[in-house]
């Protein structure tokens, strides 16, 4: 009996140690992380650096009538949409006429009215006696020319009377300025004025009401800014990739053709206005103030060994890479890189390094 004690308590005991030493080895075991790398290798590939202006596209020439005359818009011919040629309709405008101007227009003609009845009848008179020999032909011809000067001043005070009041010339061949041409042909974009609306001429103190907006559509520009930081690696002739947010499936290509040489500050950061002419295509309508991004090919590497850029390592801002090489070795290379365009990277002085060399890229 005593004895099947003995056993049975040197068998707990030995399960007892056995087990104590398996918890221990677990725990010892479980503090440790068995390590692991992600690797890659380098590839040929092109490289584009680029940036990226946002802004809108615009007609290149973009016109706003405005009227010769002030008034009140009697017609409107036109509304947005419309393609006009040079001289067509867009208004006609009713006079509202100086009251001041008016009277004083009114009181010349009548008194141009009674001037020349006075001298016609002595320029008859003196005609009648000159044609019997009584006066001579000097005494004649005085009347005659000053009956043909009160002529001539009732005909300019008709005109500018009816210059007051409607705008145009007696027997003018030239339009009425109180109709309103198109300059340009183009598209209408804006009418900003309704029937019955006051509107002012053009003049040096006023710019004048605009009645319409017209626009040559078949010349599109990109207007756009861009940092400072990128202005310096810009060039008029570089090649521009468009993208519109209303057209999202479609891209443009475009030629940067000015860059400004003032730069705004916006928020604290200067930007420069830039300049790109859109090459458009047949049957697709581009609308004024699509707003759009310019992608700028500032440099372009092709077929150049590359590597992610999440493969790069620094020390003291120097780059480098770690290299297998044995199984679970790695060794460290120092590089030069080249172009990046954010994702992949171009390596310069990597004589040893090509496409099958297994560079590590972490823990």
């Amino acid at each position: 009996m005593k004895s099947t004690k003995k056993v049975i308590g040197f068998v707990l005991l030995g399960l007892l140690i056995i087990g104590g030493i398996v918890f221990l080895t677990g725990i010892k075991n479980k503090g440790k992380k068995k390590s692991f790398y992600k690797t890659e290798k380098p590839e040929y590939r092109t490289i584009f650096k680029k940036t990226v202006a946002n802004g809108s596209l615009e007609p290149r020439r973009e016109i706003d009538i405005k009227p010769q005359v002030s008034g009140i818009i009697k017609e409107l011919f036109v509304e947005p949409g419309d393609t006009l040629h040079k001289g067509d309709l867009i208004a006609k405008i009713m006079i509202i006429p100086d009251m001041v101007n008016l009277n004083s227009a009114e009181s010349r003609v009548k008194r141009a009215k009674n001037s020349i009845k006075n001298i016609k009848k002595m320029y008859e008179r003196k005609g009648q006696l000159f044609e019997k020999g009584i006066i001579p032909k000097t005494d004649y011809e005085e009347t005659e020319l000053s009956y043909l000067n009160a002529v001539e001043e009732l005909n300019a005070a008709d005109n500018n009377l009816q210059l007051i009041k409607e705008g145009q010339l007696k027997d003018s061949r030239q339009a009425t300025n109180t109709i309103v041409r198109s300059t340009i042909d183009g598209m209408v974009l804006d009418v900003p004025v309704e029937i019955g609306r006051s509107v002012i001429e053009s003049n040096k103190f006023n710019d004048g009401t605009t009645i319409a907006s017209v626009a040559d559509m078949s010349e599109i520009i990109f207007k756009g800014k861009i940092d400072e930081t990128e202005v310096g690696g810009l060039v008029e002739g570089m090649p521009v990739k468009i993208k519109i947010g209303a057209i999202p499936n479609e891209s443009f290509d475009a030629t940067l053709e000015h860059i400004s040489p003032k730069g705004t500050s916006e928020s604290g950061v200067v930007k420069f206005e830039v300049k790109a002419e859109v090459k458009l295509r047949n049957g697709l309508f581009i609308r004024s103030g699509y707003s759009a991004n310019a992608d700028i090919v500032l440099k372009k590497q092709e077929n150049v060994l590359s590597i992610s850029e999440a493969l790069l390592k620094f020390e003291d801002d120097k780059p480098y890479i770690e290299v297998q090489k044995d199984i679970n070795e790695f060794e460290r290379k120092d590089i030069k890189l080249g172009v990046s365009d954010g994702i992949y990277v171009e390596l310069l002085n990597a004589p040893s390094i090509d496409t099958t060399t297994i560079i590590k890229k972490g823990f």
